[in-house]
């Protein structure tokens, strides 16, 4: 090989090299994960006793499988958000109980699973337990999807009340048998929370908070939880009873995108 042909040899691998590292950082560009605002927290850091269940990390949700977005079970909200929630947990304590979420910040590509789920009209496999009575090309026009959530804003969470000492509540079984969501407490999927009148995520207008139809103690418990949170700012949404948003909300316009995992937050976290 001549000096001339070694030094075009050398000069093509340089290029080669070259266009190696652009494509990769390219693609590395392209595939990289949004990260979380410095102010949203895990829950955790703020308030370890609060539990956790997380369920579109699991298949135990009206879609039947994990939800796109869902890396880990765990909750995270803006820190206003996780704070205010932190106050409630120390009235509750007093009182026996303690908080549960099911469901805190949601990215938008859960919702947009949401979305896919909604308009595939074959897909009925948890039809029995989340919307016994409901139409599946109603769940656009009754509310209960949309296409943008206030969950991907950050102050949003979903959440319930157990009585204390906790009980464990049983893993889901995928295919066993469903159970309509308003079903008799001792009917109904188990659940450690106390009786609400529904289960979570029950596309039912006895899920509306303040439906006449719930009484007693599962009227008493839910009011529980709304006069608890509505003291120290948060808002409920009336058709549910367990969603609530805290006001003001630092990203009141903003619908995030990064994926539910410790990745997405900063080292601080």
């Amino acid at each position: 090989m001549t000096r001339r042909s070694r030094a075009v040899r050398g000069v093509i691998t340089v290029l080669a090299a070259l266009l190696a590292v652009t494509a990769a950082s390219t693609t590395a560009r392209a595939t990289a994960e949004p990260k979380a605002p410095q102010d949203f927290v895990a829950l955790r850091t703020v308030d370890p006793t609060i539990l956790q269940e997380m369920r579109y990390f699991t298949p135990h949700n009206f879609v039947g499988e994990r939800v796109d977005g869902y890396r880990q079970p765990l909750c995270i909200l803006t820190r206003p958000a996780a704070e205010a929630l932190h106050r409630a947990q120390t009235r509750l304590l007093r009182q026996g109980y303690t908080l549960k979420v099911y469901d805190c910040y949601r990215p938008q590509r859960a919702v947009n699973h949401f979305v896919r789920w909604a308009e595939d009209l074959d897909d009925q496999a948890m039809k029995a337990e989340f919307y016994p009575n409901v139409d599946k090309t109603r769940l656009f026009d009754d509310g209960y999807i949309a296409e943008k959530s206030g969950h991907s804003r950050g102050s949003t969470m979903d959440l319930t009340i157990v009585k204390l000492p906790a009980r464990p509540t049983r893993p889901y079984v995928p295919g066993e048998p469903q159970v309509p969501c308003y079903a008799p407490k001792g009917q109904r999927f188990p659940d450690n929370s106390v009786d609400m009148g529904t289960g979570f995520d029950c596309f039912d207008t006895l899920a509306h908070t303040l439906d006449p139809r719930i009484q007693g103690q599962q009227r008493a418990n839910r009011l529980l939880l709304k006069t608890t949170l509505e003291g120290l700012g948060f808002v409920n949404l009336a058709e549910e009873w367990w969603h609530y948003t805290f006001k003001p909300e630092p990203y009141p316009d903003t619908y995030f995108d990064f994926p539910v995992s410790c990745k997405s937050l900063t080292k601080a976290h």
